[in-house]
């Protein structure tokens, strides 16, 4: 079982207790070393004290449990303003929001589109995006998508 996977196991009861949310895991070699690092977020944002327990707890269990088989450094953290979206529930709950999705193939010449996310529906996404002057909706199906984020816009 890979390190993320079994991380994830690990951490997922620790969330449900605190009532986060799990966003990402990455387990990655920076250099010379190894990194674990485990994104968290609730509405309305996570704060230190509970990157802290979480960090703490799931420390813990890591260390009872053994999966890694090299040194590394564990990071708890929010994933900040530009969070990724990694799943359908994302996309649900962040309706209303800025978002920037690449896509795996254009559509209508495009790879890329950054507006508002105005739904989420039948595996298709809405996005609200600015054409000069004008807006206009461009839906795209969901499998087409290779990344998305929330998207920071200054008006």
């Amino acid at each position: 079982m890979k390190v993320t996977e079994k991380t994830e196991q690990l951490v997922q009861p620790i969330l449900e207790e605190l009532n986060l949310q799990l966003v990402d895991i990455e387990f990655e070699k920076e250099g010379k070393n190894w990194f674990l690092r485990v994104f968290i977020d609730k509405p309305g944002g996570v704060d230190i004290e509970e990157c802290g327990q979480v960090s703490e707890q799931l420390s813990e269990q890591l260390d009872a449990d053994d999966p890694v088989t090299v040194p590394y450094y564990l990071e708890v953290s929010s994933p900040g303003a530009e969070r990724p979206l990694k799943n359908k529930q994302d996309f649900i709950n962040h309706i209303g929001h800025s978002i920037y999705v690449k896509l795996y193939e254009p559509i209508n010449g495009a790879k890329s589109f950054e507006g508002v996310l105005k739904a989420f529906e039948d595996e298709l996404v809405t996005i609200e995006v600015r054409d000069k002057a004008r807006k206009k909706d461009t839906t795209i199906p969901y499998q087409k998508i290779a990344n998305a984020r929330l998207a920071v816009t200054f008006n």
